[in-house]
């Protein structure tokens, strides 16, 4: 096969038609089209590398909860690689593959993507496309056409796969994981550090080095910071942190006071954040502006209590006054104007909303069992939580809410476990957790309809994940 030279002139030709973007409620269940992706084969040393890149497509697309893949099994014998692979029928005879190899039976697609790679200067790059295969002809039929650069590895490879199925992805109104990063608690140091993970599970990496107990990561909006708690060691700590090696209890009197710390994202550099004097300081969500802090701290003497600050700790604003359990503020990204959190001042742990100045205080759960962890969908209008309604003290369970009607959409998990600490992905279509079904504590992601769980960690216990914005 002749690789074409990667000039400006393909880019401009091979570029996305925009036009032909199609929306689709991920709520109604049936409708979701169906899409063909078979093995892409490269070119020379590129071929090395196709089975990451075609296992990454394929799940890319397969958990985007967008499409119904349909299985290679009943693909035909010829795969096309490029548009000049289709022959159209010439007086109704075949003379050669066709788009209606894909539409008609046994395969029965809406949808082909396909494509190749090729090694140019030392890069990988795949030329790929996506057909409306119902289409009569191949020029009505493309949706994408498109080229894509990577480095020739691993990691470069993955990346042009996660591009391709990205630009896919959006045509069907989805938005795009690729880039983003869920942050996370884990032992498995053998103290409680932040982690974090790209969204399915690849490339695990310990971000913090406290050797203590770092735990509650929150991400600000635009990606840049992270705010999170720890128990700084004081300076006869030594027995704290063999303690901590040998996941002993903490011992009280060698640790400190929980403490709020902030660092970039960027640089990993700790920046500069004021704890007030208290027992309990804990960093709980990132105004949408990411200046601003929501915490809550007992600051103020007794019960914690929530506040708001500046990003470096200054200009403490407080927000509630009760005489009870005051934590896990979230703002609505949307607005902005109200938050929902958590509170013990009706007697068992419930979940409230309230407007940001701290008015308009209103219960949201119906006050059975213990309900925590509430998340707000990225369009502000549903909150997913923890709640151990129906099921043994301290069995949680996840549900979705509509915050407008109080009414519990879904319950997504059914008892296999505790499952905790439910965070939205960006996309709206996902969602991050924790859960003890199996033997240790582990994160797992699913669909916002319980559907397509996936485990991301095995080593270690592993819990409080947050999900950061992708840079797409």
């Amino acid at each position: 096969m002749k690789i074409p030279v990667l000039s400006t002139s393909i880019v401009l030709t091979l570029s996305t038609l925009t036009y032909a973007q199609i929306k689709r409620d991920i709520n109604k269940p049936g409708e979701k089209p169906a899409i063909a992706v078979p093995d892409l084969r490269g070119a020379g040393d590129a071929q090395r590398l196709m089975i990451t890149f075609n296992s990454t497509l394929f799940s890319d697309l397969q958990n985007s909860g967008q499409l119904k893949m349909v299985p290679k099994t009943v693909y035909p014998l010829q795969v096309p690689q490029q548009p000049a692979d289709f022959h159209p029928p010439l007086n109704g005879r075949p003379q050669g593959a066709w788009l209606t190899d894909w539409s008609g039976p046994p395969v029965n697609t809406n949808y082909l993507a396909f494509g190749y790679t090729a090694v140019q200067n030392n890069q990988i790059v795949l030329y790929g496309w996506l057909y409306d295969v119902a289409q009569p002809n191949t020029g009505s039929a493309q949706l994408i056409g498109k080229v894509y650069l990577g480095s020739l590895d691993e990691s470069g490879v993955r990346k042009i796969a996660e591009d391709f199925g990205c630009d896919i992805v959006k045509q069907f109104g989805g938005a795009c994981l690729s880039g983003s990063r869920i942050y996370f608690q884990s032992n498995r140091s053998g103290h409680k550090e932040i982690w974090s993970m790209n969204y399915d599970g690849s490339d695990q990496k310990q971000f913090t080095d406290y050797r203590s107990i770092t735990d509650f990561p929150v991400v600000s909006p635009d990606g840049t910071k992270i705010a999170f708690t720890s128990y700084p060691l004081l300076p006869s700590s030594r027995a704290a942190a063999d303690a901590l090696q040998s996941n002993i209890q903490k011992p009280r009197e060698n640790l400190g006071t929980p403490q709020i710390y902030v660092h970039s994202l960027e640089t990993g550099r700790k920046l500069v954040y004021y704890n007030q004097q208290a027992s309990m300081n804990a960093a709980s969500d990132f105004m949408p502006d990411s200046r601003h802090l929501l915490i809550y701290s007992t600051a103020g003497g007794g019960f914690s209590q929530i506040y708001m600050t500046d990003l470096d700790g200054g200009g403490l604003h407080r927000i509630t006054h009760s005489n009870a359990l005051e934590v896990e503020p979230k703002v609505n990204p949307k607005t902005g104007s109200s938050m929902v959190f958590v509170s013990g001042r009706g007697g068992t742990a419930q979940i409230y909303r309230m407007n940001i100045d701290g008015t308009d205080v209103t219960r949201l759960t119906t006050g059975e069992g213990d309900a925590a962890n509430p998340s707000w969908s990225p369009d502000g209008q549903r909150i997913a939580f923890a709640w151990t309604r129906g099921f043994e003290p301290g069995n949680y369970n996840i549900f979705i809410m509509d915050i407008a009607t109080r009414e519990i959409i879904s319950q997504l998990t059914h008892g296999a476990g505790k499952n905790e600490n439910p965070v939205w992905a960006p996309d709206g279509v996902h969602l991050v957790f924790s859960s003890t079904r199996g033997r240790s504590t582990q994160i797992y992601t699913m669909l916002a309809d319980g559907t397509g769980v996936q485990q991301l960690t095995t080593k270690g216990n592993n819990e409080k994940p947050v999900w950061s914005k992708g840079t797409q």
